[in-house]
């Protein structure tokens, strides 16, 4: 079973009926026990980061989401649950993430281009590695549906599994071992969207080329 953390906020049913559109066993759930018992955890997410965060802790949802970690159960975040993540996000003032995956998350800079960036874009995939088995199947160049203001700047390169390009390249997808995060919504990104999703869900039930740590 792959559990969608319900922390009051993000599209849960939407990214439920994808999950299950794909062929995978998804629940949302905001229960520490469901987390703990899960294969595989969804953490999904609109909004502001500090906010995300804070509802994390209110839920006591952050150590069954790191306890999962440690068990090296797949980890999926999806927009701003990609954000969360990282060690911490300058948005509305400072805020501490969830340290899984070393970098911050910042705004992007104002200019001819628009904030948020919202609609279609591509995806650049990046050099061959273990984790890029959540890429599977998703030609270069795709495109892919997104909805943000702020974007991860990972200290790693190799933890960047796709670049998007909006007035700078950006981390749209990002792995380490079996923590994955995707920037934008693969539950609105049609068949590039349920790919990635199918992949995952592949990597949860042992039946694809999940990466080892």
């Amino acid at each position: 079973m792959i559990a969608i953390v319900d922390y009051g906020i993000g599209n849960l049913r939407s990214v439920e009926k994808a999950l299950q559109r794909v062929g995978a066993k998804a629940s949302v759930t905001a229960d520490p026990a469901a987390l703990d018992a899960s294969q595989g955890v969804v953490l999904p997410g609109v909004g502001a980061f500090g906010d995300g965060m804070a509802q994390l802790r209110a839920r006591h949802l952050v150590d069954p989401v790191l306890r999962q970690v440690e068990r090296q159960k797949p980890l999926l975040g999806i927009c701003l649950g990609m954000q969360l993540l990282f060690e911490e996000s300058d948005e509305m003032g400072l805020h501490q993430g969830l340290g899984l995956l070393p970098g911050r998350v910042v705004r992007f800079p104002e200019g001819e281009l628009k904030v948020p960036h919202i609609g279609w874009n591509q995806l650049r995939r990046g050099a061959p590695c273990p984790e890029m088995a959540l890429l599977e199947g998703i030609r270069q160049g795709a495109h892919a549906y997104f909805v943000h203001s702020f974007y991860a700047a990972p200290e790693e390169p190799g933890d960047v599994l796709a670049k998007t390009d909006y007035g700078l390249e950006f981390a749209s997808v990002v792995g380490r071992g079996r923590i994955f995060g995707a920037q934008f919504h693969p539950e609105k990104s049609q068949d590039v969207g349920l790919q990635l999703l199918s992949n995952f869900a592949d990597m949860v039930a042992g039946e694809g080329n999940s990466p080892q740590l």
